[in-house]
């Protein structure tokens, strides 16, 4: 891991597995095509202080993105689910789908459950990566990914949940320019899924990479 990047048993980072931090707890709206979802966060959870500027310009461009249908029943994923904004959002869309909402954080776990449960959608599972079935294959992606984590457990972390998209699946990821968005859209691309940029806002790319 590059140096002074946080470690993941860092007790007070949002990709620890158990946040120490005293909680505090905010609510915030995140507004789409279908109405208004209303969320809480914590400390300890990415984005603590409410929806960030990543995950804000992301769901912007993916509520305009005339994505491939996506069969009913269909399993989707909001990999690095936070307190649930992009998986909430993706439930919304596809009600007739599964949205696994996944992160290792369990903090950002319970709340994530909490916001679907508040905001009355049942086809949001919410789970630690450990826990998701191996057999299962997404039609999506969804991500916001931890760039923090470091450049190698980054493409870790993607190269195996990429290799869980379905034979036509799609990613969709929203990477900070001046974090890596250019070099990790070229290194998926090499690594056999062929990604192009959607939109470039605000200091954020939001890339599509395909199945190859």
């Amino acid at each position: 891991m590059p140096k002074n990047t946080p470690s993941s048993s860092d007790p007070q980072h949002y990709f620890s597995e158990s946040p120490q931090s005293a909680s505090r707890r905010k609510e915030f709206a995140v507004s789409g095509t279908d109405g208004e979802l209303t969320l809480s966060t914590d400390t300890g959870v990415f984005s603590q202080h409410g929806l960030d500027k990543g995950t804000s310009v992301f769901l912007e461009v993916m509520a305009k993105h005339d994505c491939v249908p996506i069969a009913s029943g269909s399993f989707l994923c909001d990999l690095g689910c936070g307190s649930g904004a992009i998986a909430l959002s993706l439930a919304v869309r596809y009600p007739e789908c599964t949205v696994y909402a996944v992160d290792t954080n369990q903090r950002a776990r319970d709340i994530c459950r909490e916001n679907a449960i508040r905001n009355g959608l049942g086809n949001i599972v919410v789970l630690s990566p450990e826990e998701v079935d191996p057999a299962v294959r997404f039609a999506a992606v969804w991500s916001n990914p931890p760039i923090r984590i470091g450049k190698a457990a980054l493409h870790d972390l993607l190269e195996l949940w990429l290799a869980r998209l379905d034979t036509d699946g799609t990613a969709y990821l929203v990477v900070n320019k001046n974090l890596g968005a250019d070099s990790l859209s070229q290194w998926m691309t090499e690594l056999s899924y062929p990604t192009t940029r959607l939109a470039s806002r605000n200091g954020f790319r939001v890339l599509e990479a395909k199945r190859n």
